[in-house]
């Protein structure tokens, strides 16, 4: 008998499969979906964008003495990301099957 489990496991089973790699949960596996990636991406740009604009406009557009502060501007743009992503991801779960 193979020591490697087969393609049908439990939920939150992240033991090997048959191609010997752990298998990634449904949550992750959807949020990694090239669509979703990129439109999250564009998502990001546009309204982390604007937030920082408003955020740190003085400072980007050197109208103060005080610096961009780079943490806030790169947490700026990650967090429309993951609310993007979030939402995409929990729709396709409630509306698609599960492919398992």
């Amino acid at each position: 008998m193979s020591a490697l489990k087969s393609s049908t496991t439990e939920p939150g089973d992240l033991r090997p499969t048959a191609s010997g790699l752990p298998k990634m949960p449904r949550f992750l596996r959807l949020a990694f979906r090239p669509g979703i990636v990129k439109r999250s991406f564009f998502v990001a740009v546009i309204v982390g964008s604007i937030l920082n604009l408003i955020n740190q406009g003085e400072a980007i557009l050197g109208t103060s003495d005080s610096g961009i502060v780079w943490w806030k501007c790169i947490l700026t743009f990650m967090v429309p990301y993951c609310v993007s992503t979030y939402g995409a991801v929990t729709a396709l779960m409630k509306y698609e099957p599960d492919d398992d």
